[in-house]
């Protein structure tokens, strides 16, 4: 029997949280899918109070301490079980729950995350906590994809109309990291017509396995000039292959400059609705892409992000 995927769905009642649920009607997902939608209340609750051995006299403090804490829990309660409603009326199909915590909210996410297993965290990509007022790119969504172990969505809102086909944008290397994000795509359930758009963004030289059957083994190719960047698209034509085997329009894109500036720009020319990047990946030499490239992406983005771990 097939497993559903799982989606954790943060959220925090603001106009990005909601344009996140409406982002995912085009990322995909299909049918078969268990979602947890999780608000978070950022506030201290004080240890509970025992009725028989209340003191003679409480603190005014205390006791207000005890009900804001209280008010901010209900508030996200009611806020998330509003998302899962919603949610369920975009996606009938989907197992839908909800759950709301007083704690701090990326740590909150990382620590549910770790428990429930998710295959995708989905955030906004800016908001507040009602409770806290805080940027979320800045510090939680920023957070999360740092200390995540699953691939988690930055959406935004889309201006492409709903009978428009999706665009989608991945970012290749020939890395491991980003021959998983190609996979991912493929096991997505996307409606007909949707494009992709393979991007390569080229420097001087570039590693690629001479032999698929020892991919430890290593050539170079040189990548300086246009007129050997036809080596670079026969690199990556078997992962446009593999993505019109799964019902999709593909086409291999080549940029030369800094990764993150080059995807973005590139993103924003071809209309992409949805960027898909690498957790890791190489580029000359092994560097970890998270704190550079995938994170200024995540960042910077005119439309949603997805970081995608194996």
């Amino acid at each position: 029997m097939k497993q559903r995927m799982k989606i954790l769905v943060a959220y925090d009642g603001s106009e990005h949280a909601d344009a996140a649920l409406h982002d995912l009607k085009r990322a995909g997902l299909g049918s078969d899918v268990e979602a947890l939608v999780m608000t978070l209340a950022d506030v201290f609750v004080p240890p509970g109070i025992d009725e028989d051995t209340l003191p003679v006299y409480m603190p005014e403090g205390v006791k207000r301490a005890h009900e804001q804490a209280r008010h901010k829990l209900a508030e996200a309660q009611g806020l998330a079980k509003r998302a899962s409603e919603q949610l369920h009326s975009i996606f009938p199909d989907w197992i839908v729950s909800f759950e709301a915590e007083a704690d701090s909210p990326a740590w909150a996410l990382i620590r549910k995350a770790d428990q429930w297993k998710p295959d995708l965290i989905v955030m906004g990509a800016r908001g507040h906590s009602v409770f806290g007022g805080r940027l979320i790119l800045g510090s939680i969504s920023q957070r999360v994809l740092y200390e995540a172990h699953c691939s988690v969505r930055i959406a935004r809102s889309s201006n492409r109309r709903a009978d428009q086909p999706v665009r989608i944008m991945i970012a290749v290397d020939n890395s491991p990291d980003s021959i998983a994000v190609v996979d991912q795509v493929c096991r997505r359930q996307w409606p007909k017509g949707t494009e992709a758009g393979l991007l390569a963004v080229v420097d001087t030289v570039m590693a690629i396995a001479s032999d698929s059957a020892e991919p430890s083994t290593v050539k170079w190719i040189e990548v300086a000039k246009e007129e050997n960047w036809d080596q670079v698209r026969e690199v990556f034509e078997p992962a446009a292959q593999k993505l019109r085997n799964a019902g999709l329009h593909a086409e291999v894109l080549i940029s030369r400059g800094d990764p993150a500036d080059q995807i973005l720009q590139e993103a924003h020319t071809w209309g992409a609705e949805c960027i898909f990047v690498g957790a890791k990946g190489t580029r000359g030499i092994d560097r970890l892409l998270l704190g550079s490239v995938s994170s200024a992406v995540s960042a910077r983005a005119h439309c949603s992000v997805e970081v995608v771990r194996p």
